[in-house]
């Protein structure tokens, strides 16, 4: 699975670099596992559950997962577990497998931050209290 791992990490740089965090999902999108259309279709609640639309068995899929961590702790990015809905409905909470596996649902919604890019920036001249030392001083 060599090639795959550099797919992968290549991935993540890619998505870490233009927006400070990846997503399981989108490196699946990325390595060519995981069609955008079909994607949308489980999003969008027509299709039961990710792993149905994936081009890769279950075992390669736990593999990409498990290289996904890995690589994630190796590079420092914190995980964030994500809550994902269906689009147009905020109750009904989407499935990543088959059997509902508690470990592999947290692994499919878990995405990785940039330390840096996990803190809010205010936008310049947002900051009151710089504007009250000025006017103390």
């Amino acid at each position: 699975m060599k090639d795959m791992d550099i797919k992968i990490r290549a991935a993540i740089d890619r998505q870490c670099q233009s927006r400070g965090f990846c997503t399981p999902v989108d490196v699946l999108m990325d390595i060519g596992t995981l069609d955008k259309k079909k994607y949308e279709d489980w999003r969008f609640g027509r299709v039961p559950f990710l792993e149905a639309v994936c081009n890769a068995n279950l075992h390669k899929l736990t593999e990409i997962l498990k290289q996904i961590r890995i690589c994630a702790a190796e590079k420092g990015l914190k995980p964030s577990l994500t809550d994902y809905r269906q689009y147009g409905s905020k109750s009904r909470r989407l499935r990543f497998t088959k059997t509902g596996n508690p470990q592999l649902e947290k692994a499919y919604a878990t995405h990785y931050v940039r330390p840096a890019a996990n803190k809010q920036v205010k936008p310049q001249g947002t900051d009151t209290s710089v504007k009250s030392d000025k006017q103390e001083g």
